[in-house]
């Protein structure tokens, strides 16, 4: 019960899936993070599922653009743009974290938006299904869910507040690393094995660049930072997919 009342919890914050409503306590939630990964699983199921659709080629590529947003109700676009704002504002560190807090969407956040829809439904368009394709792509998803759950536990943290402190704090966070560290390594070596090693590398990047940023500029992680994170490390691999299949690896 307690795995189930895990998986439910980490679905009821980071999707849009009705799943049934559990009291949030110390059991349930010390393993949230690891259960995060499951939602790539999801994405990437309905991903492959419209690409196996007799779509139109443009029908095709918006249903893959907006799978991610549709299961995740858009929680990570939201720190995304707060992040986008953040970042432009070119403000000290105080100010960075306020800009976080702030509910408005900046013009800066839009722009951002805009632009990330519009490269990413381009990208969308530039992929060509194929199992293999569909494959590496599910488990590339699961793997900037691993590596943002592993991050969450790892990284410090910018401030005592917010979603990202209150799953880092009741977490076991020695144990979740060491899943989530193991979990990383085999989808990374599943995807290097079938070819999708640019993805790894795409995610890896993404990941150092967001600790980098994250400590630089604000002292740490917050949620929307791993929002950040993760639409980043989506948009990076899947260009890294788009060029795989172009350069004929895929």
């Amino acid at each position: 019960m307690t795995v189930l009342q895990t998986i439910a919890v980490a679905f009821a914050m980071f999707s849009a899936l009705p799943v049934p409503q559990f009291e949030w306590n110390e059991k349930n939630m010390r393993y949230a993070m690891c259960a995060f990964p499951l939602i790539g699983l999801v994405c990437g199921g309905l991903w492959c599922l419209c690409g196996v659709l007799p779509l139109p080629e443009l029908a095709r590529a918006a249903a893959f653009c907006l799978v991610p947003v549709a299961i995740t109700g858009g929680i990570h676009l939201d720190g995304y743009a707060d992040t986008s704002d953040a970042l432009s504002s070119y403000g000290d560190r105080e100010k960075k974290l306020e800009i976080l807090k702030d509910s408005h969407c900046g013009a800066f956040a839009v722009i951002r938006l805009c632009c990330y829809f519009a490269a990413y439904f381009g990208l969308c368009g530039s992929v060509r299904f194929t199992p293999r394709a569909g494959l590496c792509w599910t488990l590339a998803l699961v793997l900037e869910r691993g590596l943002s759950g592993l991050a969450v536990a790892a990284f410090p943290m910018a401030k005592n507040t917010g979603l990202a402190h209150t799953f880092a704090t009741a977490a076991d966070r020695e144990s979740v690393q060491k899943i989530l560290i193991v979990l990383s390594v085999l989808l990374a070596a599943a995807l290097i094995a079938l070819g999708g090693g640019a993805l790894v590398a795409a995610a890896l990047l993404v990941l150092w660049r967001y600790h980098h940023v994250a400590v630089k500029e604000f002292g740490g992680i917050t949620g929307d930072l791993a929002g950040w994170f993760l639409q980043k490390a989506e948009f990076w691999m899947l260009a890294a997919l788009a060029a795989s299949q172009w350069g004929g690896i895929l």
